[in-house]
């Protein structure tokens, strides 16, 4: 079945004249009307009644004149859809955030790439960085902020952005909530709550502590779930500093900086960008984030 094949029964359909329909469709009229016998054939059955100047649809006809219909209208929608896409009126830039990385850093540079992309189309998705990372080889995203993805595979463009660091997090009524800062005497006086697969605690444990264990008697696999524990006053929560988190919630800077990470940016290496793509990259790695990452 070929589209103009449809388009030629539709004619005839809404015509019910052949030569109307032929004049409609552009064509002569011997090849409208083969086209509409070829289509019959495919279909095994007569879709128009033929009778001298008497053109009706038969109940074949009938039954799927529906279906054409759609089917020529989702063609005709995904034609217009391609040709907006070459002249950029339409534009799908879909981003990948893993779960600590704050939407409002990426909003300046969106902005920045619709001034050259008019019809830019974003979608924000969060996913652990290991599932960011298989959603981005997969296609279903294009690019992706994170903080530090274990076994980063080949095939992973990978740029650094900035670098941030990390803080204490919990409830105004915490005991330490008065402290300018905390060092790891602190750290280890209080009860610290630990997002189950995070590298962070153990890290600063090795480094600082060693022989000193932390207090981890709570812990939990979403960060929404610990910020609740810890602003019901249940614990600390190490954190990055731009980490989306609870208005009730206070952050407290951590003594030296005892931890701090890099906030990257992912793509496919090797995939052709789509305009918007490619602008949101050299965007991003243009970007003077030293200013930004202090204020965000």
């Amino acid at each position: 079945m070929e589209l103009h094949q449809v388009r030629y029964f539709l004619a005839v359909a809404s015509t019910l004249n052949f030569t109307r329909a032929a004049e409609r469709c552009n064509v002569a009229q011997p090849a409208l009307t083969k086209g509409v016998q070829k289509l019959e054939q495919e279909l095994g059955g007569q879709l128009i009644y033929r009778e001298r100047r008497l053109t009706q649809l038969t109940d074949l006809g009938k039954e799927i004149l529906p279906m054409l219909e759609r089917t020529l209208a989702s063609a005709e929608a995904v034609r217009r859809r391609a040709q907006e896409f070459q002249r950029k009126e339409v534009a799908p830039l879909k981003i990948g955030l893993a779960p600590s990385i704050s939407a409002s850093l990426v909003l300046d540079p969106i902005a920045e790439t619709a001034k050259f992309v008019p019809g830019l189309h974003v979608e924000l998705r969060e996913e652990a960085a290991e599932k960011l990372v298989d959603l981005l080889l997969k296609g279903e995203i294009s690019a992706a902020m994170v903080g530090e993805v274990q076994d980063m595979p080949a095939r992973i463009d990978d740029w650094s952005l900035f670098e941030e660091r990390y803080v204490a997090v919990l409830a105004p009524t915490h005991e330490l909530a008065n402290h300018s800062s905390l060092g790891i005497d602190d750290l280890r006086e209080t009860i610290l709550l630990e997002r189950s697969g995070c590298d962070i605690t153990p890290k600063i444990q090795r480094s600082y502590s060693p022989e000193e264990p932390f207090h981890l008697r709570h812990s939990g696999s979403n960060d929404l779930h610990l910020q609740h524990l810890a602003a019901a006053g249940f614990g600390v929560i190490i954190a990055p500093e731009h980490m989306p988190r609870l208005a009730t919630l206070k952050t407290i800077p951590l003594e030296g900086d005892l931890v701090s990470r890099e906030v990257r940016l992912l793509a496919v290496q090797g995939r052709r960008y789509s305009p918007a793509l490619d602008a949101f990259v050299k965007v991003a790695r243009l970007r003077d984030w030293s200013a930004v990452v202090r204020t965000a």
